[in-house]
């Protein structure tokens, strides 16, 4: 049982919620015992009471207090996992921007963001490879499906990290997605604006429209379309549901190529077709404020299978070369 520790807030975790400074600086700490200690007003910061989304400041103090030798066992036990040499590389090759502040990515479609049951390979477990000249490891400040390529943006400091996390809830960062659809939607440009619920069905758990569910907003509109067979959509989240723009593209009777989870068998050209059966869906762009300044905005290429894709409907990505043009209605 360790003693009762007085740590100061470090600038690099200024802006940091309690709760997630605690997972970075005690790991083994779980949540509950995390809420049980900040009740009974055990965890202070400068001498006060908090809750887990207090927001910490570079200079304050935070009263921790003497917490179990399990935490370290725990701590030990989470260590990094081994990755190959070769993992390393392709994660590496993944970089489409780096500077003091944020690393993005063109995450590959089918490697997970977060490990789960059976998945050893992930971005989580990559980070390290990441890091490059910086004190610390990246963080993810987002979510991409396994199956979904395109930009992924990793923070490369706590306060970084909660800057880009603030510009994600606030709504000032754009994400715009390219998708191939089965069909061609009507009207040609809209918004899709239907709530989603969490049900369990057959081979896991599934997003389903739900009135009572969380409300979900998306924008589209048709690029360009191949004798009513297949569209090319642009897709631009308002909200951040899990599975949104799948669910939506499903919705409104147009599911994504390759999508069996949701679309079924109509989510796939049948016959002697060579168009792959991968999900055709790309996280194309993403325009956010950089923690260092400015305005960031970054572009990933799409990957080979769509690549095929668009040489085979004879699509020209020339159309839409600038995903953030202001289109909506």
């Amino acid at each position: 049982m360790s003693g009762v520790q007085t740590i100061p807030v470090s600038e690099d975790e200024d802006g940091l919620r309690v709760d997630r400074w605690f997972k970075r600086r005690f790991p083994g700490i779980g949540h509950g015992r995390l809420e049980k200690l900040l009740r009974t007003g055990q965890v202070r910061v400068d001498g006060g009471r908090c809750k887990s989304n207090t927001r910490l400041v570079s200079g304050q103090e935070v009263r921790v207090p003497p917490l179990p030798d399990e935490a370290a066992r725990e701590r030990r036990k989470r260590s990094a996992p081994q990755v190959s040499a070769r993992d390393l590389q392709d994660i590496q090759d993944t970089v489409l921007h780096m500077d003091r502040h944020v690393v993005a990515i063109n995450k590959p479609p089918g490697l997970a963001v977060q490990g789960g049951t059976g998945t050893a390979k992930h971005v989580d477990a990559l980070l390290d490879g990441l890091r490059f000249d910086a004190k610390e490891r990246p963080r993810l400040v987002h979510r991409l499906d396994k199956d979904t390529s395109g930009v992924l943006l990793l923070a490369r400091s706590a306060k970084s990290a909660a800057m880009l996390g603030e510009a994600f809830r606030s709504k000032e960062a754009r994400k715009v997605y390219w998708a191939i659809v089965a069909g061609v939607p009507r009207p040609a440009m809209g918004r899709i604006d239907l709530s989603l619920e969490k049900r369990p069905g057959r081979g896991g758990e599934k997003m389903a429209a739900d009135e009572e569910g969380k409300r979900a907003i998306t924008d589209y509109k048709i690029v360009a379309n191949a004798a009513r067979r297949a569209s090319w959509l642009v897709l631009e989240p308002v909200t951040g549901r899990t599975h949104q723009l799948r669910v939506h593209c499903q919705a409104i009777g147009t599911p994504i190529l390759g999508d069996g989870k949701y679309g079924g068998k109509d989510a796939f050209i049948e016959g002697d077709s060579p168009i792959s059966r991968n999900l055709h869906l790309h996280a194309r762009g993403i325009q956010i404020p950089n923690p260092g300044g400015g305005m960031l905005e970054v572009i990933a290429p799409l990957p080979e299978h769509m690549v095929k894709t668009w040489r085979y409907f004879e699509f020209d990505e020339r159309d839409e070369a600038e995903p953030f043009l202001e289109w909506r209605e």
